[in-house]
């Protein structure tokens, strides 16, 4: 044979599941997409098309579905835990589990009347988790995408290098703005370590990259998102590793002298594209990085 195979896995993806849980009159909302990709020994299926040791994709789908009910969704963290034990320790030839899921946010409508239970989608971030199990060890890592922020003002770009092509202009005042996409790495890894709050470590890390994002006075969106993971992982000690994606949201200034209009920082243009991209990870000292640095493939 003048081939073999390399990396498999297969599985469901993107299962959305919606629990409600009902505390009597007020009721709380769970609203997940939840992808399933199970690996191990599974060469025949590729080599003969025996399927001896395939669990079906639709059964991965129908889990999600029961797991909802039986186990809750205490946080999207705890489902996938969930979810990837099962597959890897009831099925022999499955050896590793990776759940992916997102959750969307809801917001509960204050109403008059008897009971809670009337929500509505909130216009937030997107949250992210990514469980991988093998039997032995776990990988978790949280994160969130589309968390839209901009500062008005306390931003500067200057001091860079010029050349020939060269022609924007130095500012010590300028709207600094991103959507963030961000990914964090707990160092919890077995089961005999004390897991953290997944709730409260979600929560609390969003706060700080927040906070972090408000208090710099940015001479460059790098030095923001360093001071962004450094705090994080300066507050959270369950986080080791830190990685951001962030697009440099341009707001220029429009020329109103045309009009004999003056421009004291007023009025902007918002340009989507092209933008400014800028990554980096930012580390516990004395830990590895392990977050690819290509957050698509996460």
């Amino acid at each position: 044979m003048s081939t073999i195979l390399g990396q498999n896995q297969y599985g469901k993806a993107e299962n959305r599941v919606v629990r409600i849980t009902r505390d009597g009159p007020t009721h709380h909302i769970k609203d997940l997409n939840v992808s399933v990709a199970l690996s191990g020994d599974m060469d025949e299926v590729h080599y003969s098309g025996s399927n001896a040791h395939v669990l079906p994709t639709d059964t991965t789908k129908n889990t999600v579905y029961a797991f909802a009910k039986e186990h809750g969704i205490e946080s999207a963290e705890q489902f996938g835990i969930h979810l990837a034990r099962h597959f890897v320790t009831s099925q022999d030839p499955v050896h590793r589990a990776r759940i992916r899921v997102e959750e969307y946010a809801w917001e509960r409508i204050e109403a008059a009347g008897e009971g809670e239970h009337s929500f509505v989608r909130e216009g937030r971030e997107t949250r992210l988790a990514q469980i991988t199990y093998d039997g032995e060890k776990w990988e978790v890592v949280s994160g969130l995408k589309d968390l839209t922020v901009l500062n008005s003002t306390d931003s500067e770009f200057r001091g860079y290098v010029k050349d020939r092509y060269t022609t924007l202009e130095e500012t010590r005042d300028r709207i600094l703005a991103t959507s963030v996409s961000g990914r964090w790495r707990f160092h919890w890894t077995d089961d005999a370590q004390e897991m953290p709050d997944w709730e409260t470590s979600y929560e609390e890390t969003r706060r700080h990259m927040l906070q972090a994002f408000a208090e710099t006075y940015s001479l460059s969106l790098q030095q923001t998102m360093y001071r962004m993971g450094a705090r994080i992982i300066d507050h959270r000690d369950e986080i080791d590793e830190v990685r951001f994606s962030l697009p440099n949201s341009h707001h220029f200034l429009v020329d109103l002298e045309p009009f004999g209009l003056s421009n004291d920082n007023e009025v902007y243009v918002a340009a989507d594209r092209p933008y400014g991209l800028i990554e980096a990870t930012v580390l516990r000292d004395g830990c590895e990085a392990r977050i690819p640095v290509d957050l698509t493939n996460l």
